[in-house]
């Protein structure tokens, strides 16, 4: 991502088809992919371990229910990782919220649809159903939520970064 100036140097910018400035996590590892993967495994643990203090907190609520509010937790945490340290995006924050929800409710509908599966069916523990579950999904978030839910066409990014694609 690195850019060449007219005076030579090199500077970093967002990805293709984001706007703003670079973050932290930016700075640090320069790779779009590997910060998605980060904020991915952070955000794995987070509703992952709410989860589980849920599952034994509350021994006889089905862990389906358990799963929603698991679920919950983990889509505010994700949203903001995300859209602050890895896509980088400015403004509408409730269309990309409204979009970023719509691909982790495909992801908790077939999540509610295999944990059963796993469950009744396998005789697997329930958490390890789920983590099982969750690793077969980071392909697929990875490409639903740089291609729809931070997605910006050319005449959304800020005029700088428009500026500096055509030098």
């Amino acid at each position: 991502m690195p850019v060449s100036t007219s005076s030579g140097d090199s500077e970093m910018r967002p990805p293709p088809g984001m706007g703003g400035d670079l973050g932290p996590l930016f700075r640090l590892i320069r790779d779009q992919r590997i910060a998605f993967l980060i904020v991915g495994g952070i955000n794995t643990a987070v509703p992952t371990a709410c989860f589980a203090l849920l599952l034994f907190l509350f021994k006889a609520v089905n862990y389906l229910i358990l799963l929603f509010c698991a679920h919950v937790t983990g889509v505010v945490c994700a949203f903001i990782l995300y859209r602050k340290f890895v896509f980088r995006v400015k403004g509408h924050v409730w269309r990309d919220m409204a979009r970023f929800e719509l691909v982790n409710l495909s992801v908790l509908c077939f999540n509610i649809a295999i944990l059963p599966l796993l469950v009744e069916l396998l005789d697997w523990p329930v958490l390890v159903s789920q983590l099982v579950f969750v690793s077969m999904t980071f392909m697929y978030s990875w490409y639903a939520h740089k291609g729809f839910s931070f997605r910006r066409r050319a005449s959304e990014l800020e005029p700088a970064s428009n500026q500096q694609d055509q030098t």
